[in-house]
């Protein structure tokens, strides 16, 4: 008895990291459909597939690394031109500017950052394949002057993990480092972390 009653709580405890895994899955899908390359779209919709299969896993207590989270499509050849909301026209100019630099996040994002503040972040990413402007999910400030080697955003080309580390919108009681991925025109949180030390 005691076994199934183990059995039946270890089953439950899977379903919500199925459940987000079918999410991740659709909107990774989507991302790649939308790739003009055959190439690259197979590449995208294989290394989806097998991004999902790992992210249904148990969640572990270790951290992200930019090596869990593999960018799922290459740069393209060629930039698609930038598309801009009502929202994004206040920064117009930056976004412009960097829709004409090649991807430097996950694979075909251009991530640019200009400052709001003393200390303080903000920015987006532009999505080199559609054009596409998604903003970071936060303001970051107050990196602490003692921690040093870590930068406030940390990114790299060929991963879609993001780690602000700092305070996120200048919230009381948030200083941290904050995993996120970025997953087609959004940031998913990932998890909130005690700053890295120093080198």
């Amino acid at each position: 008895m005691r076994s199934l009653s183990a059995l039946i709580a270890t089953l439950a405890g899977l379903v919500p990291a199925v459940a987000t895994a079918q999410t991740d899955l659709v909107d990774r899908v989507r991302a790649c459909a939308a790739i003009s390359s055959a190439v690259q779209r197979l590449d995208c919709f294989d290394n989806a597939a097998r991004g999902v299969a790992s992210a249904s896993r148990p969640a572990t207590d270790r951290l992200p690394g930019f090596g869990d989270l593999p960018a799922t499509a290459g740069p393209p050849a060629r930039n698609a031109p930038i598309v801009l909301t009502r929202q994004d026209m206040t920064f117009r100019t930056r976004l412009r500017e960097a829709a004409t630099r090649p991807p430097n996040f996950a694979g075909h994002y251009v991530l640019t950052t200009w400052g709001c503040g003393s200390g303080c972040l903000m920015g987006a990413v532009v999505n080199a394949l559609d054009g596409r402007v998604t903003f970071l999910p936060a303001t970051i400030c107050c990196l602490p002057f003692d921690v040093e080697g870590v930068e406030p955003i940390s990114f790299r080309a060929d991963s879609r993990l993001l780690i602000l580390n700092g305070v996120r919108d200048e919230a009381e009681g948030d200083l941290g480092a904050h995993y996120y991925r970025i997953e087609g025109a959004r940031f998913v949180h990932l998890r909130d972390a005690p700053l890295p030390q120093g080198r």
